[in-house]
């Protein structure tokens, strides 16, 4: 007897390949094989074509080692980066507050832990687009959770913070990557807002 294999609907295939995207940006500057496969980026029509466009664009004006000083600058710092990417910094003005402990037990309900070795807690923002790719796929739990996860976990501060990223003194290519973002979480928030 032959298995069931579970297809993606074409739209959530695409929106679970943006979110991933920003997950890896997010994670870390891209090194010389993303930055590459960036720069090929054509985009196409309408704000989104437009944003993956200027990324593409962006990703062509930098190297891997100006990449690198960038992130630095933007997330890291010297004692801090100008960005805090984390929720509850966002939600609460400090870190390691109530939403990182909200979000803990919804990933301990759906069965989802970081890698062994990562450092930065679960409510950094590449850790929350990787899991709402993961829960889009059905990589990582049931992909009627990636709504809700979507909008306990990312909505309420996600387009804010990638808006910052935009505006940032220390951004050049990560500007684009805020364009995107920002978009990209608009753009979930208004599909959530229309009637079933």
């Amino acid at each position: 007897m032959a298995g069931t294999e579970t297809t993606v609907d074409p739209l959530d295939a695409e929106r679970a390949r943006l979110a991933a995207l920003l997950a890896l940006l997010m994670a870390a500057a891209p090194d010389a094989g993303l930055l590459g496969r960036l720069r090929a980026l054509r985009g196409g029509s309408g704000e989104l074509g437009e944003a993956y466009r200027a990324l593409g664009t962006a990703a062509a004006a930098t190297t891997p080692e100006a990449l690198e000083r960038e992130y630095f600058h933007l997330f890291i710092g010297v004692g801090r980066g100008e960005i805090l990417p984390y929720a509850s910094y966002y939600l609460t003005g400090f870190l390691h507050e109530r939403p990182l402990a909200e979000l803990r037990g919804d990933l301990r309900r759906l069965g989802i832990a970081r890698a062994d070795g990562v450092a930065e807690p679960e409510d950094h923002v590449a850790f929350l687009c990787e899991t709402f790719a993961g829960l889009i796929e059905g990589t990582l739990g049931d992909p009627a959770e990636a709504d809700a996860f979507f909008a306990r976990h990312l909505r309420p501060w996600a387009a804010r913070l990638f808006a910052d990223i935009e505006r940032a003194e220390a951004a050049s290519f990560y500007r684009a990557v805020g364009r995107l973002g920002r978009l990209a979480v608009e753009l979930e928030s208004a599909a959530a807002d229309l009637p079933a």
